[in-house]
This record gives C-alpha cells, structure tokens and sequence, in this order.
C-alpha cells in the first residue's frame, strides 16, 4: 500500500499523458493576490500588506529563494503542490468529516412499497459497484476530457482508481490517506454492510465466482436478520468516526489495543466500499431533509452510528427512500463520484431485475459480523462522539432550493458563461444579506495536470463588487451603465477561471511557497503572518459548480463558523442550489441567502432583457457581442499561450 501524503500513488493502467503542474511567475502571483485583496481591505490594512508583499518578493528576498526552491522541487516531483494541498486541505483538519468535510450526492427519492424493495434496490446498487470495479481492473475506464474553458483537453485520471482502495486514517495531529494496492481482482474483493449500527463483512466472491443480483439479494436478507439478533448485537462505533479526528485517534488508538478489534479495522480499511441499509427517519424527506440526512445520518438516534466515515465510498439505501452517496473527500474531487454516480444510477434504470426473496435454504456462506471489544473508556468515548454528533446534527442549516425561472441556456444565449453569470449572482445574494464582500473559493479542477487536484477562483472580484454595489446602493440608475458592469465582471470572473485551470492560480502556488518555508526551517515569512493573509483563507462562501447529466444533486456543509457553502448544479432550465450554514451562527441564514440568490438571478435576467428589448444603437446586444467574444476569446489565447511555455518539465 501507499501512503498519498507522503507521494501520490503510481499512475492507473488507463490514464492520459498529461503534463505537469506549472509553476506561475512569482511576481504574477504576487500582484494578483494584492489585486484580490485590497477591495476586502481597509486602506490601511491594505498598506500593511502591500508593504508586506514587496519585502517578500524584492530582488534577492525570501520570495525569489522560495521560488527557486519550488522549481526544484518541480522538477522532482510528478506534482509540486500535490502533498502540500492534501495536507493543508484535508489531513491537517481537524474537524468532524461528517458536514464539515465530507460531501454527499443525494439521489431521486425512491419508493418501497415494502423493506424487501428496498433490499432489491441495494442488491441492484452493488451489482453496478461490482461492474464498475470490474472496468477499473481491467483498465477499461475511457479517458475524460475537460469540457467548458478550454474543451477537448485530456484529464487525469489517477483519482478514478482510488474510490475502491483509500482509506483516511485518523491521527493525533494529521490523518494518513493510504492507498491499498489493489490492482486486486474484484474475486479478492468484500464490501461491508452496515445495518442498524452493526457491520456485516460480505464477500462479493464466493468459490471464485461472483455473486450475482440474486446471490447478494439472498446474502442482505441474511444481514437483515443478524442485525436483529439482539444477543450478539456490538456497540455502535460507527459514531466514533463521525467525531473530531483528533478525538477519533485517540479512541482508534484504544480500539487498537485489542486484536479483535484489530480485525475488524483491518477489513474496514481493506473493503471496497459500505452500503449502509438504513432505517426509517420518520421525517418529511424534502430535498432538504433527504440533503442533511445524507451529510450526518440525524444523529445517533436514527442513523448517525450506521455510517463509517473513513471510507472513501458509503452509499446509503434507506428503507424510507432516501438514497444517495458519502464521500470522504481526500481521496478524490466531487466530479469524479459524479461520473461513478451516475454509471450507477443508469445501470440500475438500464437492467431491471425481477429479484425475488431467498429460498428457505441458501448454499451460501453467511456474511461475518465485526466483533469490538469495549471497555469502559470505549463506552465513554462512544457517549462524547454521540453527543458532539447531535451537536453537529442540531447546528446544520441546510436549503436546498430549484431554481426554475431560467437555466443555463437562457445564459447562454446572452454570450455569457453559466458558471461566471451564477458566480456573480452569488456576490449580489451574499451583498444584499449582509453588505459587503468576503473571500469567495470556487473549486478549479486542475485534472489537466498528473495528479492534479484542485485550485481556487478567488470569484469576490473587484469587477464584481463594482457589479453589486451598482445593483443595490443605488449609485447607478443607467440600464446600459450596470450592463457593462455586468459583462465586465463575467469577463473578469471568465479569466481567472480560466487562469485557474491551467495551473496559473495563486492559491496553490502561495501555498507551496508557505510550505517550502517550513520544510526549509525558516522563520514564517510576514506575507504569511499578515492578517490580511488570513482573511484571504477565511472563505466565507465556499462555491462549487457540480453539474449532473442524471436527476441527482450534491451538497456540503460551511467551511468556516459564519459561512455558507453553496453547491449549485446548473440545468438547461434551471438550477439546483444547495445552501448550507449553522444555525449557531448569528450572521447567517440559509433561507434568507437563497431568497436573495432568487431574487439577485430574477434581477439579472431582467436586466439583460431590459437591455436587449432597447437595443441601443451604440454598443452590442447582450446576444450580439462580437468585440466582448473577442475579449474573450484573447484571454483564452493568452493563457493557452501561458500553458504552452511553462508546460515543459
């Protein structure tokens, strides 16, 4: 096995030849960060830190040794910033997974009519896993290609292969993502179901044949069974894992001690995944509910112990209906369990089974139950993550909310870009809720790059601020005045995202800058120390764009105490928003951020209409925009241009 905070793991049989990660100039970095900045600033805050940034990158300073020492370091590693961003964004944290790190894709609610229909979905469900681990092994996984910016470039693929093999590892100070070797055969393969808080090893290979839909059918209804055997039923550990991870490794540790428990750790760690049959919630699902039940499970008293949160994968079949997927986040980005997904969801549509219950006698082996040991402490340790577990289930404000006035299309049509034109409205909705603009992440896949991850679009731009205010303080009355305001801040928005995927972002390099730093046992350079460098990392809103092609939507919860996290997934008539904050916060709302949003995306289009019904004689219709196209599409050029030179190993 291999541990990915140490070095990524080797390349997949079927990936692309890519490049590396480039390394952006220092000074471009540089004068955008203050760019970024200073608009969030205070005049003098802003003079602090621009004096700051000037010492860090004067001729022969810390900066241009850090820059040097980064190339160096490019040339030796396959990725430059990939150990230094897993650490910084995942092992290092340590918050719950549950709602602070862990997404979850919630799918169209199901209807079981009766517990053996449920069953029957899961059978179905695991039979999909099966055959989608069956393409990974045999290297049959066709190649991505990026769509959008930049459409046609050959993506990564190395993130595919670990949904079936990582496993995160809680440690005291920073978790271990490690990474089992499984050019494994599916016939070498178990899954782990979890079933009212108990586990239940199940061998997706029985006497080298693997089990078919009936097979794995006949074994859940014997899991169903042990799990209510209330003489053998263990102690719900599953909820250690929903705690802090500092928390979660101290009581690992202690689990440790005993080799039973040592067992049944190890086949957690080695499974594929878990299917966890959960039991009524006895709520109201609304997309809403079936969102937060899916992120946290409710909580030890519904389903909160039933989950194991160190996998990479959970799907979890409701016998209410609600269903969907949990991703431990480290060992792969959203949009790759988006296209696992969605192979799922169109399997299981694509062949229908008439599965049927298990005979009386079965042939079959049943499935193993995980034994724990437990002592006194562990029983102690069991009540404090429940307890913080309620706490994080009582505190999470989730809205998920249709959109159904326009989609993607309309903006389209209006020569704009879907993704800008959203990320623009989000700066009005969180304007006009609280009157000011805050640091903004927006996740830039760099999957053009080997082993890339992710980087930031910093979207609270100047442009864009310029945009809000003209929208709410009243400044501007002129239709045609906030229409440039508008294409300028989609065309500013369009360019950093641009920036952004093609490795020239300045979130990853100031990080690897940082890092070096550290690795060089020098003191933290002032630009580091600067407070504005921490307002810069306190993303207020934390955006991503996951669009589906299947009836699905993913959410997420806030990354900071007063934030939002706003997961949005832009169809061809509307858009799906999922808004999340915590309720303990008095600074946030999750309601009132999405009727703002609303209401924002309501303005916006009636401007662009307003503006194309007076069809002035100076100046391009929002459908007619040939000089902004061509404003456009040299921002492109450039930065393909960029790429093109600091591509080069």
């Amino acid at each position: 096995m291999s541990h990915l905070n140490q070095e990524p793991s080797k390349q997949p049989k079927a990936t692309a030849s890519v490049p590396k990660l480039p390394l952006p100039e220092l000074k471009e970095t540089l004068d955008t960060y203050l760019r970024c900045m200073k608009h969030l600033l205070s005049e003098e805050r802003f003079q602090e830190t621009q004096r700051a940034v000037k010492r860090f990158g004067a001729p022969g300073g810390v900066g241009e040794l850090l820059q040097r020492k980064l190339v160096e370091r490019r040339e030796e590693k396959a990725n430059w910033v990939y150990e230094y961003w897993l650490n910084d964004m995942y092992l290092n944290n340590r918050l719950a997974l549950p709602v602070n790190s862990s997404p979850a894709m919630v799918f169209p609610r199901q209807t079981f009519k009766a517990p053996f229909d449920s069953l029957r979905f899961a059978a179905n469900l695991i039979s999909g896993i099966l055959e989608y681990k069956s393409l990974l092994d045999a290297g049959a996984l066709p190649v991505d290609y990026a769509r959008g910016q930049l459409a046609g470039t050959p993506l990564c693929m190395e993130q595919y292969y670990r949904m079936f093999s990582a496993y995160r590892l809680p440690g005291r100070e920073r978790d271990v993502l490690v990474v089992h070797d499984g050019s494994a055969v599916p016939e070498a393969g178990h899954i782990i179901v979890a079933c009212k808080n108990q586990f239940f090893v199940l061998d997706v290979v029985i006497n080298s044949r693997r089990l078919n839909k009936q097979d794995l059918l006949t074994q859940l209804e014997k899991i169903i069974k042990m799990a209510d055997d209330e003489d053998e039923r263990q102690p719900p550990i599953g909820l250690l894992t929903s705690d802090g991870r500092t928390e979660w490794a101290e009581s690992h540790r202690e689990l440790f001690r005993e080799s039973t428990n040592r067992n049944s750790l190890d086949l957690m760690e080695r499974c594929l995944c878990l299917v966890c049959l959960d039991d009524d919630s006895k709520a109201e699902l609304s997309d809403s509910a079936r969102a937060m039940l899916m992120l946290h499970g409710g909580g030890a008293a519904v389903n909160g112990g039933n989950r194991w949160y160190d996998k990479s994968t959970q799907f979890v079949v409701g016998a209410d209906g609600c269903c969907g997927v949990v991703c431990e986040h480290s060992a792969f980005e959203g949009i790759v369990l988006v296209h696992f997904t969605e192979y799922l969801l169109q399997y299981m549509l694509g062949s229908p089974s008439k599965l049927v219950p298990a005979a009386s006698v079965s042939e079959l082996p049943a499935p193993r139950r995980l034994r724990w040991k437990c002592n006194p402490l562990m029983h102690k340790f069991l009540n404090s993550s429940a307890d913080r577990l309620r706490r994080l289930v009582k505190n999470l404000d989730m809205k998920v909310h249709k959109f159904r006035h326009y989609g993607k299309e309309m903006i389209k049509l209006l020569n704009m870009s879907p993704d800008a034109f959203i990320q623009v409205a989000l700066q009005l909705a969180y304007y006009r809720c609280h009157g000011r603009a805050v640091s903004t992440y927006e996740s830039a896949s760099t999957r053009r790059f080997k082993d890339g991850r992710v980087d930031n679009i910093r979207s609270a731009t100047p442009e864009a601020l310029d945009f809000v205010r003209a929208m709410t303080d009243g400044n501007v009355s002129n239709c045609d005045a906030k229409m440039e305001l508008l294409r300028t801040a989609i065309s500013a928005q369009t360019k950093i995202s641009t920036l952004a995927i093609v490795g020239m972002g300045i979130d990853n390099h100031l990080l690897g800058l940082r890092e070096m730093a550290k690795d060089l046992k020098m003191e933290t350079p002032e630009i580091f120390r600067d407070e504005a460098y921490r307002i810069s990392h306190e993303f207020i809103l934390s955006t991503s764009q996951v669009p589906t092609t299947v009836e699905m939507f993913c959410c997420y919860g806030p990354v900071v105490p007063n934030g939002y996290g706003v997961c949005y997934n832009p169809q061809s008539d509307h858009f799906v928003f999922c808004v999340s904050s915590f309720s303990e916060s008095q600074h946030t709302c999750s309601s009132q951020f999405v009727k703002s949003l609303e209401r924002g995306l309501l303005d916006m289009r009636d401007l662009c209409h307003k503006y194309k019904s007076r069809e002035p004689r100076q100046g391009p219709t929002p459908t007619e925009m040939p000089a902004q196209r061509s404003k456009n599409q040299e921002a492109v050029t450039l930065v393909k241009t960029m790429s093109q030179t600091k591509l080069q190993p």
